[in-house]
């Protein structure tokens, strides 16, 4: 397993009812192996997650179903992240 490094970052539209089902999709990671750990931005611009994914493509897969990316309240990016 590889470890991506998931940016989700607010646009100004974003709505804050969406908050909540984010939230459950990272639970739902975590229960399922997949998440290493996330949180958000003390500055409230958005936030990060550290998935565990077989590869590149499965990552942006995963990342692309949460909620903040399917409401198009937010902006994602995936990087594969070579963490020690």
């Amino acid at each position: 397993m590889n470890r991506y490094l998931i940016l989700v970052m607010r646009r100004p539209h974003y709505d804050p009812a969406m908050v909540q089902p984010h939230k459950d999709f990272l639970e739902g990671l975590r229960a399922g192996g997949k998440l290493e750990m996330s949180g958000p931005f003390s500055d409230k611009s958005g936030g990060a997650y550290l998935l565990f994914a077989e590869n590149f493509d499965e990552a942006l897969r995963i990342a692309h179903s949460d909620p903040a990316h399917t409401s198009g309240g937010w902006d994602i990016t995936v990087y594969e992240w070579q963490a020690r």
